[in-house]
């Protein structure tokens, strides 16, 4: 019989699955509230560094609580080690790198803040507290094809979202204001190219996991991401006439 938290950590796991199918319908009934789609008299607003800081830093700081505060029995096998390293350091790189690297960036609302903070401690947890105390891999997982072709879509997925990020950072020159169309990289094929990248990473993850919690996780990102990656091909379309009608919204080719 499995412990009653193996069964608590399935069930955050599948209502992670509903919240990702219910957040993506209420986006599709609301603007997202951050960037270019802020309100310019939105009161309560975080400045854009703080807020990413912020609201990412729970999904590495909660993981490292969990595994200080327990035995983490499961973290001496190395499958669990690699995965939980690779969940761990693209949150090193949400949180402590890509924050102070924005250039300007308008404010978040407070309210769009706490929720990402939110998720994240909510996620953080789930991911490391199966990982370090539940999840079981033979020693050779990190030798089969489902753990070989995940690892290798998490690594490709985070250098796209990685070099995608820096395109946007470098559009405007400095002292420019607006926005401009994206060029270079897997944005002269779809629109949210950083957005591609994340669910190629977070779909690699949960194939390499082969978990209902990295599942999840993955599932929850493809419905948020590609929400809001159709909220910003409508938007350069509207915006722009000369905007490349031949880029798909997020997945290169097919959509």
């Amino acid at each position: 019989m499995e412990p009653a938290e193996v069964s608590r950590l399935h069930a955050l796991a599948y209502l992670q699955c509903a919240l990702g199918f219910l957040g993506s319908l209420l986006l599709r009934q609301a603007a997202s509230s951050y960037g270019r789609y802020v309100s310019p008299g939105a009161a309560f607003g975080v400045p854009a560094r703080a807020a990413w800081a912020l609201q990412e830093l729970p999904s590495l700081a909660v993981p490292l609580w969990v595994c200080a505060r327990t035995a983490a029995e499961r973290l001496r096998r190395a499958p669990n080690r690699i995965l939980l390293a690779m969940f761990l350091l693209h949150y090193a790189q949400r949180s402590l790198i890509f924050p102070f690297l924005i250039r300007g960036g308008k404010p978040m609302p407070l309210y769009t803040c706490v929720l990402a903070f939110m998720f994240c401690v909510y996620n953080g947890y789930l991911q490391s507290r199966y990982l370090s105390q539940y999840a079981v891999y033979a020693d050779d997982w990190v030798t089969d094809p489902r753990f070989l072709v995940g690892f290798c879509l998490w690594l490709i997925g985070m250098l796209i979202n990685i070099h995608s990020d820096h395109i946007l950072r470098n559009l405007r020159k400095p002292g420019e204001t607006g926005y401009k169309i994206p060029r270079g990289g897997l944005f002269e094929y779809v629109t949210a190219a950083n957005y591609f990248g994340e669910v190629v990473e977070w779909c690699g993850y949960g194939l390499a996991s082969w978990s209902i919690q990295g599942g999840a996780f993955a599932l929850f990102t493809f419905c948020i991401l590609l929400t809001r990656a159709q909220q910003h091909h409508r938007w350069y379309l509207e915006k722009f006439e000369d905007y490349p009608k031949f880029r798909k919204i997020i997945i290169p080719f097919l959509f």
